[in-house]
């Protein structure tokens, strides 16, 4: 479908990451993980390109986020204030969860956490009995998205886990210092031939967990995958 919604909110995330909110079009149906399309600007400077929504069906808002890139539709997700109109289409994609496996891992780096905070927040939500172990690379500690909220549905959630490791730490880091690797896996996930693995994040580091979970030996259909490029 294709509408017109309101922007309601917008929130800064991270010193290069905000979240714009827009009221939810009664007829919206979306499942977790889904993207969107949406069209901001004005005239010469309007802009249209898909986007994660990092909002989950159970949360009465729609929400992307987004890190401030410089480039033009990131611009235009910037300079948008509450009240202002958008176009929206969608929803989009298959990189979903509704509850249809028992045990879930997700690998993700920088934006890409943004379907899968839509995931958790929904599993938290409904209560569901999967497990989810959630692995999450970052940069800098300054740069976790939904550090707080992570935390928070890990305290809420029984079922939940969220593992986070930094490649750059400043001195006040005290987690994991390294990129998400076999080892990690295998640790902190004993279970994951047992998994089906949610994977997403830039398609460097996408496709070298691929690599990484097939030498472990996980089937192509246990492993799910979205790409997040660095540019829009």
């Amino acid at each position: 479908m294709q509408t017109e919604t309101r922007v309601t909110q917008v929130l800064p995330r991270t010193k290069d990451t905000l979240s714009v909110r827009f009221a939810r079009p009664a007829d919206f149906d979306y499942k977790p993980g889904q993207f969107m399309f949406i069209t901001a600007g004005e005239g010469e400077q309007k802009v249209t390109k898909h986007i994660s929504l990092s909002s989950s069906p159970t949360e009465d808002f729609l929400e992307v986020t987004k890190r401030l890139t410089g480039h033009e539709f990131s611009n235009a997700l910037a300079a948008l204030a509450a009240g202002d109109m958008v176009s929206i289409r969608g929803p989009y994609g298959a990189f979903t969860f509704q509850g249809e496996y028992d045990t879930i891992c997700m690998l993700t780096g920088g934006i890409g956490i943004t379907p899968m905070r839509s995931i958790i927040r929904y599993s938290t939500d409904k209560e569901l009995p999967t497990s989810i172990v959630l692995l999450y690379s970052s940069r800098h500690e300054g740069e976790i998205i939904f550090e707080d909220e992570l935390e928070s549905m890990a305290g809420q959630n029984p079922n939940f886990r969220v593992i986070k490791t930094v490649t750059r730490p400043g001195p006040a880091w005290r987690g994991l210092s390294k990129r998400i690797d076999r080892e990690m896996i295998e640790r902190e996930v004993p279970n994951y031939a047992d998994c089906v693995f949610f994977v997403s994040g830039p398609r460097k580091m996408v496709d070298e967990m691929i690599v990484l979970l097939e030498d472990l030996g996980l089937p192509e259909d246990s492993i799910k995958r979205e790409y997040f490029t660095g540019f829009g």
